[in-house]
């Protein structure tokens, strides 16, 4: 197995000098991107079939499926947004760049520019002018049914993860959600965000084990924060009525896909309130957030899941 797939990245290595030799560079530092997949679908929907765009899109993209042949071939990329049907041809992008389109693998990102037309399936597609290598991917991706069945490996190499398993990334969206709605919310509530040290002195403010580290300038030993409680304390006594901060504690402890030992952590302290206030706070901001991130999830996630295969497929990754 370790040889076979010695052999796959000995192959995209040298397809990596190729395009060096032909004078492609594999790793640009700019491409100009005109549309997103999702933008591209929504504005051409409306096309015949046949039909062709009057103006040049410029999209770009992964490389998870191709299909085709000889002097023809089909490729969908995916982008941020979604993912788009790309159509490349001999007469139309010249032997020598046809030649390097047909070399393109799975996984390596490109950026591609043409126009726009509608298939005889009714799929809009950008026929290819001209293509530019972005990114070369010199490791094959996971096993186009199957993707990441192992939690353990999903966690610790997420970037293969958010390639191979699209719904894995509205979680990454809901969270960033999340935490603006939660900053909008204490905000309208009078709240104050604040940053206090991550380095303490002594830890406190929590029961747990914390990491140690040293100071080489004040010659002396400072540990992690486990919470941030006892600085947002002290701004209570500096005056401040209504205080919170989002940021990252660190405990040395267990970890499993379940537990990690940094994590973010949110602590609210509100003057002249008892438990039961912070309580009706925390409900309300609980509820509030739920029903606004759900909401615009549904009607932002529909249109971009809708552009995968079939659920049952962990993987949108083809070759047939």
């Amino acid at each position: 197995m370790s040889e076979e797939l010695s052999d796959l990245l000995k192959i995209r290595r040298d397809k990596l000098d190729e395009f060096r030799a032909k004078g492609m560079e594999p790793f640009p530092y700019e491409y100009k991107v005109t549309a997103s997949a999702a933008v591209v679908l929504e504005k051409y929907q409306g096309l015949k079939e046949g039909e062709e765009s009057p103006e040049e899109v410029s999209v770009a993209g992964r490389i998870v499926l191709k299909r085709g042949h000889g002097k023809a071939s089909f490729a969908h990329l995916l982008d941020q947004s979604g993912k788009i049907q790309i159509y490349g041809k001999l007469d139309i992008i010249g032997e020598e760049k046809y030649g390097l389109y047909q070399k393109l693998d799975l996984g390596d990102i490109i950026g591609v520019r043409g126009k726009v037309f509608k298939t005889k399936t009714g799929e809009v597609t950008v026929r290819v002018h001209d293509f530019t290598m972005l990114c070369k991917s010199l490791h094959p991706l996971p096993e186009k049914w199957h993707g990441l069945s192992d939690k353990e490996l999903r966690y610790r190499e997420r970037y293969v993860d958010l390639i191979v398993s699209p719904e894995v990334k509205d979680v990454f969206i809901k969270r960033s959600k999340i935490v603006s709605l939660i900053r909008k919310f204490l905000e309208a509530k009078g709240f104050l965000e604040v940053e206090t040290p991550i380095l303490h002195v002594l830890q406190g403010g929590a029961a747990a084990k914390p990491f140690e580290t040293f100071h080489d300038a004040l010659d002396m030993p400072l540990f992690m924060r486990i919470a941030p409680e006892l600085y947002l304390k002290r701004l209570l006594v500096g005056g401040f009525e209504k205080v919170f901060e989002m940021g990252r504690v660190f405990r040395n402890e267990g970890m499993s896909y379940k537990h990690n030992p940094e994590y973010t952590m949110i602590e609210i302290y509100q003057a002249y309130a008892d438990y039961n206030r912070i309580m009706e706070l925390t409900d309300e901001l609980v509820v509030t957030i739920a029903k606004e991130v759900l909401a615009r999830s549904r009607s932002n996630s529909a249109a971009i899941r809708s552009t995968w295969p079939h659920p049952g497929n962990a993987s949108p990754f083809s070759t047939r």
